[in-house]
């Protein structure tokens, strides 16, 4: 037995289209499939199951409809045409791309809409669709998308003087919420961007991103409100123009991940490394120094530590930038640290003291300095001098 749902949401991987059909209502033999490449990719009996969604009634008309089977997903864009030259007084059609059953279309979506207005022109223009039983030019125009769209992920339909450009726009996830202490730095460099692609709140906050500056205080040195800062950050992080990376301070402990090997093998990996690293341009650091600075990035040694015993000024190494590189590229994490108060009697100074509500393990110390206004070696100091309260470091 078939099963088919209509889909408001999906997840998957993104897939090729493995066929377009092309499906219209006949007024005595009811929907039914007129043209479609390749030819008979979509049996009748499978049609027959889903045709109800696929020539819908007037509810859904000119709605996005996502059918999944067991073997295909079918997304289509109903169309009505009223006219009373038409049997009915109407012409529905509805062009569809098929996917196999577990990728993602959902950013095929405003190609199968554009590609349907672009039918609906063509039909009220010349019946282009309805004039003839001969579908041979209109098979034509879906092979011609088909390839296109999965080699190119674009394509340019022309019919008489009507011309319709069609793009696939990779549609990223949603990203997470930013938060305070986050800092955003630009991928690219800031020459890339023209202060005119944003809105004017979004032209207040980018002189303030430098890999440096925290959410909460560029909302400070801005003049924006915080809510707005964190909104235009999530913007320019969806549309890829910035990332998020921790805090830096002296204090901070980093990790090195799996992917440091990358640097030792990956030339191009190491360019833009030693660039990015150095000093200055003109006397660029060794790949060896840079690589030893990463590899002794470990739990039991603070920033701090790493400088004083390696010194990397005399490595011609900016070792904020190195940082900043480190973790963009995903070759070293951030170790946070989080209080965690155990469980016992708080002495009054404790329960007038407003940071140890922050103590649950659920904290890490660039949130609370961010929320308290406090120092980390004030934090700490505490910590020290609690033997109720422990540090987590992960």
């Amino acid at each position: 037995m078939t099963t088919y749902s209509i889909n408001l949401d999906e997840k998957g991987q993104e897939g090729p289209i493995r066929c377009i059909f092309f499906s219209e209502f006949h007024h005595i033999a009811g929907p039914k499939i007129t043209c479609q490449v390749p030819d008979n990719y979509i049996s009748k009996d499978i049609f027959d199951n889903v045709s109800v969604y696929i020539i819908p009634k007037a509810q859904l008309q000119r709605s996005t409809i996502t059918v999944t089977l067991k073997d295909y997903k079918i997304l289509g864009f109903p169309v009505k045409i009223d006219d009373k030259k038409y049997a009915r007084n109407a012409f529905y059609f509805n062009l569809c791309f098929v996917c196999n059953s577990e990728a993602r279309t959902v950013h095929y979506e405003p190609v199968v809409k554009k590609m349907s207005d672009f039918l609906m022109a063509l039909e009220i223009e010349n019946t282009f669709l309805s004039a003839s039983e001969d579908k041979t030019r209109l098979a034509e125009m879906l092979r011609h998308v088909m390839q296109d769209l999965n080699l190119h992920k674009m394509c340019t339909l022309t019919e008489g003087t009507m011309t319709s450009h069609l793009k696939v726009v990779r549609l990223a996830p949603e990203p997470q919420p930013v938060l305070d202490h986050q800092v955003p730095i630009f991928l690219e460099g800031r020459e890339a961007f023209r202060s005119d692609q944003w809105d004017l709140t979004t032209q207040q906050v980018l002189p303030y991103i430098d890999g440096f500056n925290h959410v909460s205080r560029i909302a400070v040195e801005a003049d924006v409100d915080n809510n707005l800062v964190k909104s235009c950050v999530q913007n320019l992080v969806y549309y890829g123009v910035v990332t998020l990376i921790p805090i830096f301070q002296y204090s901070n402990v980093y990790a090195t991940t799996p992917k440091l090997k990358e640097l030792a093998e990956d030339l191009n990996l190491q360019e833009k490394c030693i660039e990015y690293s150095s000093k200055s341009p003109r006397q660029p650091a060794f790949l060896r120094d840079i690589f030893r600075m990463y590899s002794n990035m470990t739990h039991g040694s603070s920033m701090r530590d790493l400088c004083q015993r390696l010194n990397p000024q005399s490595l011609r190494i900016n070792e904020r930038r190195l940082v900043q590189f480190g973790l963009i590229e995903g070759l070293i994490r951030r170790v946070y640290k989080y209080p965690i108060r155990l469980p016992g009697i708080l002495s009054e100074e404790c329960k007038n003291n407003v940071l140890y509500k922050y103590f649950t393990g659920s904290y890490n110390l660039d949130e609370i300095c961010c929320s308290t206004g406090q120092t980390v070696a004030q934090i700490e100091d505490i910590v020290e001098r609690d033997p109720n309260v422990v540090m987590l470091w992960k």
